[in-house]
């Protein structure tokens, strides 16, 4: 059972032409403790909030309403939508990241962050495609939360879709990661799509195992 911690942020504003979310935004913190990203969380001269952040140890926090619009994404794109922070939902992890010592996400993190997203999806029409690190909304920005995190148990889990391997294909990458979502004018969409769908190789070229699994992605997805 979730117990939530109620620590508010003043971070916030009213959803914009969107009356219920459609996306669902994975973070780390890069930051050392989760004290420090909760003081950064919720100072108001950060300009920065998610609805929730996660400690390593299973604390879950809940910073903004979910009816409110959380200040987590940035400058972003997923799909068309470029006022992501409108139609998502956004979690934190503490992890300090890659700057600070990046480190495997703990199972007792791992369990409340099953648990938060199934009763979110419970809630919203999210969908497959619309779960999301912040690396794939700003790829040319972030790398969060990272080659480390568990993509495949969370769609083992039933959230999200992650391929077992991929399928052949004749369609160059890029055509193929704008259908997934990404921002087809990004210069490290395809680094992000591999910390992701590939995290054992990250070196921003396209070839063939990539495409391949961007085409079982969106055959589980579409």
């Amino acid at each position: 059972m979730m117990r939530i911690v109620d620590t508010p942020s003043p971070n916030f504003g009213p959803r914009r032409d969107v009356e219920r979310p459609t996306l669902l935004v994975l973070h780390y913190t890069g930051m050392r403790s989760a004290e420090e990203s909760l003081r950064r969380l919720c100072d108001p001269a950060s300009e920065v909030s998610a609805h929730y952040l996660i400690d390593e140890d299973g604390t879950l926090h809940q910073l903004v309403d979910e009816s409110q619009r959380a200040w987590h994404a940035g400058l972003s794109y997923w799909r068309g939508i470029r006022d992501v922070n409108s139609h998502s939902i956004g979690i934190e992890l503490q992890n300090p990241g890659h700057e600070f010592g990046y480190r495997a996400f703990p199972e007792a993190q791992i369990e409340i962050l099953t648990a938060l997203c199934l009763s979110i999806l419970a809630r919203h029409p999210i969908a497959a495609s619309g779960i999301v690190g912040h690396s794939d909304i700003a790829p040319d920005r972030k790398t969060d939360p990272g080659e480390l995190f568990p993509w495949w148990d969370l769609a083992a889990r039933g959230i999200g879709a992650y391929p077992e391997r991929g399928v052949p294909t004749d369609r160059p990458l890029p055509g193929l990661l704008a259908d997934v979502g990404y921002d087809p004018d990004a210069d490290d969409a395809i680094a992000a799509f591999q910390r992701r769908f590939r995290p054992g190789r990250i070196d921003g070229q396209a070839d063939a195992e990539c495409a391949a699994l961007a085409a079982a992605y969106l055959s589980l997805i579409d």
